[in-house]
């Protein structure tokens, strides 16, 4: 199934389906805090009465549900699900009257924990922070409440057996009322997170990309196999290592195309790594009596034009993301599995 440029070209997308943006978005929250910040910083910007007047203000405020306030503390403070498991199943050695002891603008101020009897577990599941619960909004629950003070509040207590990452990082609550602090720590912190998260984020974009694929020809061809990624035989470094591929899609017949897929918006050059192995993959497969197929599309990779003309030229089937593409795909792969 040879494909010039520009009929590929004129058959891609370009730019990610709604389907993928949203389930990405469902796996990655840093977006979602980012875009919330404002109404992050003007709730603690404003809740200056008391240490826990953040409570009746982030009630008072619509589109920032309680999960989604806490999930920015956590991230904020470096503090993660696990140690907020061990603080909770630890409760009474961490706080012996079950309170929260701390100082405030100067004064000592005291917070009874208001979920301890309740067979609370300070889970990223429980708390609804993990990212398939973060996508519902949950008001605020007593568990959050109290893991809320913690985080905000938890550098200033007067109990020296709480763990040190409390300390050093549950500085918030010093912040309350101030404007300009709270917005320089809030953007600061998540310019940081956003340049570890963004090799991530570009990650799972690929990685549902191939599930989308995957899912797609699984629903057409019933009977392969598509959960292996290497087929046995094919090596490269003199056959030392075998070849790793996005997907394998083994035919009943067993016979098997490897399927390499690489979407990107922007351009990069994982597609010229792939184009520098498009011929020496093709060679080694034909000569195992198996094929190599294509899935490219986005506007980065349509920015390199020589690099997808290789890949026209060495791929057995080249397609694009749309549906009828995929379709298209599993058409010719129904007719090599079966020996056409």
């Amino acid at each position: 199934m040879s494909r010039s440029l520009d009929d590929l070209e004129a058959r891609a997308a370009k730019f990610w389906p709604d389907s993928i943006t949203e389930r990405s978005q469902k796996s990655s929250v840093i977006p979602r805090l980012i875009d919330s910040q404002e109404k992050f910083i003007g709730i603690l910007y404003v809740a200056d009465s008391s240490p826990t007047s953040w409570i009746s203000v982030l009630d008072a405020t619509s589109g920032m549900p309680g999960n989604l306030f806490l999930k920015h503390l956590m991230v904020l403070t470096d503090i993660g699900g696990e140690l907020l498991q061990r603080i909770g199943r630890e409760i009474e050695k961490f706080f012996p009257e079950r309170s929260l002891s701390f100082i405030w603008r100067g004064n000592r101020h005291s917070y009874r924990f208001q979920s301890l009897g309740t067979g609370m577990k300070w889970t990223n599941r429980n708390l609804a922070v993990d990212g398939t619960r973060l996508v519902n909004a949950e008001q605020l629950t007593l568990e959050m409440q109290d893991v809320a003070m913690i985080l905000l509040h938890g550098g200033a207590v007067t109990n020296l057996d709480i763990p040190d990452d409390v300390f050093q990082k549950c500085c918030i609550g010093t912040m309350i009322g101030n404007k300009s602090e709270l917005d320089a720590f809030v953007r600061q912190r998540y310019i940081h997170v956003s340049r570890i998260t963004g090799g991530a984020t570009a990650n799972t974009m690929g990685q549902l990309a191939q599930s989308h694929v995957r899912e797609r020809l699984k629903f057409r061809l019933h009977g392969w196999d598509f959960s292996r990624t290497r087929i046995s035989g094919i090596s490269q470094n003199e056959g030392r290592t075998d070849m790793a591929f996005d997907i394998v899609a083994e035919a009943p017949s067993g016979r098997c195309c490897a399927i390499e897929v690489s979407f990107q918006v922007t351009t990069n050059s994982t597609i010229e790594r792939k184009a520098g192995q498009a011929q020496a993959r093709q060679s080694a497969l034909h000569n195992h009596g198996h094929g190599i197929a294509y899935v490219v599309d986005g506007a980065g990779n349509f920015q390199r034009r020589s690099a997808l003309e290789t890949i026209c030229r060495y791929g057995d089937c080249v397609v694009t993301f749309r549906d009828t593409e995929l379709d298209a795909l599993a058409e010719y792969l129904r007719e090599f599995g079966a020996g056409g």
